[in-house]
């Protein structure tokens, strides 16, 4: 497999555009009664066309069977290897605030949650508080007091906050409280190193008082951590792309990753409709975008299967802004399923479409998991879709004599 630094090598900057749709979790299951996934479901003119006049495929964000977090996969699709580069959650979820990181900072990423009596978790999201509750919250947290340490509590987005802790001896080595279940306790985090033995007891500490505080707060009644770590070194896609990337993406994890790989972050509060707008405004100043649609993933996790439908219908209607741009290369995919039927994150291969002058289009018709089987790229590993791309859009120069 061709490494980082042999694509650098042949790497070479020109005007030409390559755009990233990825749509959050877009891989499905059938529902049974109609035997079709959400994306087969939902009626998708315009990435049919882009399906039909382009080539398409299936792939495995991380291995076949591995079922990706969200920073994996996207890190595959930006092309770094997701089990070279680890990155915590906690990371990107600071990097994705703003929160300026320092080489030696841990931070985690937190979740409030409820619990009942018996102190069983009920719902691993607090009934997703409003982002106001939330940032109340983390000013009552922020009030804790740990020897030794600067504790920083900072809201994210709606039950999502950032925990980070600064000072001297610390390691990020821990394991999440979040079991990723209900009807069981939160853990205590455990020092997978013995170097980090220090820093679960502080964060034990944390947990106590945060336990402590939250009690009147139901359904915010306690928090869940996960994702301990550290700031890593990357290259960035400048470096090793010549590329000028721009991400327009509205959740912070999102925005955090695109900026950990050298994306200039452009801001959207609303819709894929306002995120294409600011794609057309800033069309000029880059030969990358990364657009992000989250809202399907979140359906999926809520087992809404309709919900989830009319997300990819709403992109698809969305999808002549794009398209009037005229990209030297669409490409349409997701970061990993997330089947309504599991309402989660599963092992399930994503379907993939690129769309360019180049390409040489298959016999798929419409742009679904049924019909990507039958792809022209089959079934390959996410991190072949960046260099795919790059050659796509003539950005790669020959390799070897």
């Amino acid at each position: 497999m061709i490494t980082l630094e042999q694509i650098r090598q042949i790497s070479t900057a020109s005007p030409s555009k390559i755009v990233m749709l990825v749509i959050d979790g877009l891989g499905g299951l059938p529902e049974p009664k109609t035997g079709k996934t959400e994306l087969e479901t939902a009626s998708t003119p315009h990435l049919d066309y882009l399906a039909k006049n382009g080539i398409c495929g299936l792939t495995d964000p991380v291995s076949r069977g591995i079922t990706p977090g969200s920073g994996p996969g996207h890190l595959a699709l930006f092309g770094y290897d997701p089990l070279k580069f680890t990155i915590g959650r906690g990371v990107l979820e600071a990097l994705g605030i703003g929160f300026e990181l320092r080489e030696n900072d841990i931070a985690a990423r937190g979740n409030f949650c409820t619990v009942d009596d018996q102190g069983l978790i009920t719902d691993r999201r607090a009934g997703r508080i409003t982002t106001e509750k939330c940032t109340e919250l983390c000013e009552l947290l922020g009030h804790i007091k740990l020897e030794g340490v600067e504790l920083s509590v900072l809201p994210v987005s709606g039950h999502r906050f950032l925990l980070a802790l600064r000072g001297e001896g610390l390691a990020a080595e821990l394991s999440d409280t979040d079991p990723q279940k209900t009807r069981v306790a939160p853990n205590m985090t455990l020092a997978v190193e013995p170097q980090a033995k220090h820093t679960a007891h502080i964060v034990n500490k944390f947990i106590e008082e945060a336990e402590e505080i939250l009690a009147r707060h139901r359904p915010a009644n306690m928090i869940l951590l996960r994702g301990f770590s550290k700031l890593p070194q990357i290259p960035s896609m400048g470096e090793i792309y010549k590329l000028a990337p721009a991400a327009i993406a509205r959740y912070p994890m999102y925005k955090g990753l695109a900026r950990l790989v050298g994306m200039k972050i452009f801001e959207s509060d609303g819709g894929i409709e306002e995120e294409l707008q600011i794609l057309s405004d800033c069309y000029s100043e880059h030969d990358f975008f990364y657009v992000h649609v989250k809202e399907a993933d979140s359906a999926g996790e809520d087992g809404d299967f309709k919900r989830k439908v009319k997300v990819i219908e709403q992109v698809d209607l969305a999808l002549p802004q794009l398209l009037n741009l005229k990209p030297d290369v669409i490409i349409v995919t997701g970061d990993h399923s997330t089947p309504a039927l599991l309402k989660g994150h599963s092992w399930h291969p994503v379907p993939f479409l690129l769309h360019s002058q180049w390409c040489r289009p298959d016999n798929v018709q419409q742009f679904s998991e049924s019909a990507c089987v039958s792809g022209g790229l089959g079934r390959f590993p996410a991190i072949d879709i960046m260099p795919l791309a790059m050659a796509n859009a003539l950005k790669l120069t020959k390799f070897g004599a």
